[in-house]
């Protein structure tokens, strides 16, 4: 890890009064990163717009040779660009993964396979491109581009409504285009793709695309799964006065979200548009005030090392250079400026902490919190835990200071116990909580933090 770069103070009724989110450099030289994720190893894999692919080793260095270069097919400029990058759910046996881009010839929306070299695992065959989807589009702008494996095992594609200004070919209501569209389809085909059951669409001999799995949709800047709520978290860029955060399971086909009909929540153009109540409409907005003009979608935090991010949907605005969170409640909290960090992109490890990149500074920050992480804290071998599965109590040894308290933050957040009392028995009262999984913190001068995950049965 580098030095600290800098400190986002937020403030907010969370599981602590104060609580400040701060951002580690952790690698620097890229060009234009606009996607980070990882193929279930210990290496992050970063997308720069240019058409290279990066892999960055744990320690934060840039592997010297890309891990694949195929800039000479992709235009890139502006909006446009290699934007996507998916590695399939069995690389690891069939080392195929998947890139969304721009093609050099006409800047279509491309969806293509690769395969990773047979003898190195840090190098790609360039020459194994296989097509998946090409579709025109008639704007430079709009283009979408992100692509993710949900846990059905299918290839989720988000793409841009075309461009241009108020959708003017009003692709994004148009079931019968794929753009402007969250698109579903089976990759594990002979051909370039198979339908799979349960798009909305599927079957119709009359309208509807095939691929669609949602629409209405204008330029959604990055989606996500949360696999611990079955729910998928899609930021959509507003026309001109509204940024939109929506949140729907993934078993739900057929949503329209609204757009050219509805920015937000607020009428833009319902010309010919169906009923309002037939439409899908944002979890949270925000407006263009303070600078912001633009989403970057990101992750709900689902790591181990900072529990008190637990169920937070973390996002950023390009143009404030502010993150953000959404809390469960849908209420959102704005971090100060980053002070020179226009943020295009979040990304996970393997073990689900969070990362963001600069797309003008080529920098990639670890998302931390000032309490001490899990793996911070001192003299943990001293500590034990038990029962764990527990129930009515729970057991804490190891502690000498008896001035120490304990609390309980489940899963989505919520602190459940606050400054518990741990009693000379090293016991803590956990009778009525729900069954679950939670996180225990035990706070102490000694200890200062210690965190285990802890199931009540």
């Amino acid at each position: 890890m580098k030095k600290l770069f800098f400190t986002l103070s937020v403030f907010s009724s969370l599981i602590v009064n104060s609580q400040s989110i701060n951002l580690v450099e952790f690698a620097s030289g890229l060009t234009s990163p606009v996607e980070i994720t990882n193929a279930n190893d210990t290496r992050l894999f970063v997308v720069q717009q240019n058409g290279i692919i990066k892999i960055i080793q744990p320690g934060g260095t840039i592997n010297g040779a890309d891990f694949l270069n195929i800039s000479s097919k992709v235009l890139y400029g502006g909006e446009r660009g290699l934007l996507g990058l998916a590695f399939h759910p069995q690389y690891a046996t069939n080392g195929y993964f998947f890139v969304y881009y721009n093609n050099a010839t006409n800047g279509n929306i491309t969806v293509a396979r690769y395969s990773v070299n047979t003898t190195n695992p840090d190098i790609a065959d360039p020459t194994s491109e296989k097509i998946i989807l090409n579709i025109p589009k008639p704007f430079d702008n709009h283009n979408g581009g992100s692509i993710h494996f949900a846990p059905d095992g299918n290839l989720w594609i988000v793409t841009g409504d075309g461009g241009s200004g108020g959708d003017p070919n009003n692709n994004a209501q148009n079931i019968n285009s794929l753009l402007g569209k969250m698109l579903r389809i089976d990759v594990n085909a002979t051909g370039p793709y198979n339908i799979p059951p349960g798009n909305p669409f599927a079957g119709n001999l009359v309208t509807g695309a095939d691929e669609i799995w949602a629409y209405g949709l204008r330029n959604a800047w990055k989606f996500s799964f949360d696999t611990n709520t079955g729910n998928a978290m899609i930021a959509d860029v507003g026309q001109g006065a509204i940024e939109e955060i929506n949140r729907i399971p993934v078993t739900q086909s057929g949503v329209n979200y609204g757009w050219r009909c509805y920015e937000g929540n607020n009428a833009y153009n319902t010309a010919g548009c169906a009923s309002m109540s037939s439409m899908t409409f944002p979890v949270a907005v925000y407006n263009h005030s303070g600078g912001r003009c633009s989403i970057t979608g990101g992750y709900v935090y689902r790591g181990s090392q900072y529990p008190a991010l637990q169920g937070k949907y973390f996002f950023a605005d390009y143009c404030s250079e502010q993150i953000g969170f959404m809390n469960p409640d849908n209420s959102i909290v704005w971090n100060s400026p980053s002070t020179g960090n226009n943020f295009s992109t979040f990304g996970q490890n393997s073990q689900k902490e969070l990362f963001v990149a600069a797309v003008n500074s080529g920098k990639i920050f670890k998302i931390t919190t000032g309490a001490l992480a899990t793996d911070e804290t001192s003299n943990l071998n001293s500590v034990t835990i038990h029962p764990n599965p527990a129930s009515e109590k729970v057991f804490v040894e190891g502690l000498s200071d008896m001035n120490s308290t304990a609390d309980l933050i489940s899963t989505d957040g919520k602190t459940v116990l606050e400054k518990a009392k741990i009693e000379y028995d090293g016991s803590v009262d956990i009778a009525g909580i729900p069954p679950g999984v939670y996180y225990l913190i035990i706070k102490s001068g000694e200890l200062k933090s210690y965190s285990q995950k802890l199931i009540i049965k």
